[in-house]
């Protein structure tokens, strides 16, 4: 397909639900004010030991609930509210819904007994279907769930359905609830970390967990020419180990090429990166390296971990939603637990809030399974 007959892909409108508040709105004023939802936690149902995470509050309200689980509650509060912002319409042909998410129901393995209803209680396909029915999707809505670059796939996936003229529009979105299977799982990496996390810092430990959601409309439609775009996006894989990173950082690399190849622009276009960021030894590692692979250690970085904690199959839709949020204030919001470099290869990451005149960052992800996965957006 010549560039000349790709469609451009508008964002419509967008959400982040999460501990820190129920609008993009609220999410950007709190980080603006380097307020972090990462705290110690000391709750026996999902740890023995306290943890740090950003959690939502044990009674807290998202929808009417009609037997709808935290999960889809949490789908169906950001859909809303994103939703409310556009005229986008669910029951039209020509919109289609997309779903992300690393674990979904998981938790009810924990409280229900196990049965075939069960079974099928906790498929992605069940909630998916159920949160299309609420809103009155007709199509057959798309699930993404590859770890941790989930959201960023959704992304990419929904900008390639417009592209390539299946649907007019796509409302996407990811959510992730923390539960003891989620929690004991990274113990047993030794990946969490004691304290706040601090993402690409010498003294780094490990990763601090998150809960939350958020959505992102796209559309075709030329009424929204002007809005901010999906230029391109690119998916790798590294083979190289179930939970370990590659060891070069050359797939991500390989991933953030494409994607601005994609995009249809130069390196030099990039004027910043919202990184994954993990916090992890080897996660900063990598990334770092592919990113001085790909000819981009000087553009400002940040990682937004160290406020949300990593969210998982909505980290990369939260994550790029505060982005859009930056191009539009011409702000990038600072890296929280970040002092001394603690990374071979140098990356320019921002400390404390930083202006600048932007018109397109790279958001990347990567995940166990070495799922790589980068998407270009901008003016």
């Amino acid at each position: 397909m010549s560039k000349m007959s790709v469609k451009d892909v508008f964002v419509v409108a967008d959400n982040i639900l999460s501990p820190l508040g129920k609008t993009t709105t609220e999410n950007f004023t709190q980080l603006k004010n380097s307020v972090s939802g990462v705290r110690q936690h000391n709750e026996e149902a999902l740890s023995p030991t306290p943890f740090f995470a950003s959690l939502f509050d044990k009674d807290q309200v998202f929808i009417d609930n009609n037997g709808y689980t935290k999960f889809e509650q949490l789908l169906i509060a950001s859909i809303t509210d994103a939703l409310k912002a556009s005229d986008i319409d669910p029951k039209d042909k020509k919109t289609v819904l997309i779903i992300s998410s690393t674990k979904g129901n998981i938790s009810l393995l924990q409280t229900e007994a196990n049965s075939a209803e069960l079974q099928k209680r906790i498929s992605m396909s069940t909630s998916a279907r159920l949160v299309a029915e609420y809103f009155g999707f007709q199509n057959q809505p798309v699930v993404i769930s590859n770890a941790c670059i989930s959201g960023v796939i959704a992304i990419i996936t929904g900008m390639r359905l417009l592209r390539a003229g299946q649907y007019e529009n796509a409302v996407i979105c990811g959510a992730d609830v923390i539960s003891k299977f989620i929690v004991s799982g990274f113990q047993s990496f030794q990946a969490l970390s004691a304290e706040v996390c601090k993402p690409f810092d010498k003294a780094r430990t490990g990763l601090n967990l998150g809960e939350g959601a958020a959505t992102v409309i796209l559309s075709t439609n030329k009424q929204f020419e002007g809005n901010i775009k999906i230029k391109g996006g690119a998916v790798s894989n590294d083979a190289n180990h179930i939970s370990g990173p590659s060891r070069t950082g050359e797939e991500l690399a390989y991933a953030i090429k494409q994607a601005i190849k994609d995009a249809d622009i130069s390196t030099n276009d990039i004027d910043f990166i919202s990184a994954h960021g993990t916090a992890t030894v080897y996660n900063d590692e990598m990334e770092a390296n592919a990113l001085g692979l790909a000819g981009l250690q000087t553009a400002p970085l940040n990682s937004l971990k160290g406020y949300y904690g990593h969210t998982l199959g909505a980290a990369g839709l939260i994550e790029s939603v505060i982005s859009i949020q930056s191009l539009k204030e011409n702000l990038i919001i600072s890296t929280p637990g970040f002092e001394e470099l603690g990374v071979i290869i140098p990356v320019n990451v921002c400390a404390s809030p930083t202006r600048i005149n932007a018109d397109n960052f790279l958001k990347t992800a990567s995940g166990f399974g070495g799922c790589n996965a980068a998407v270009v957006i901008g003016k």
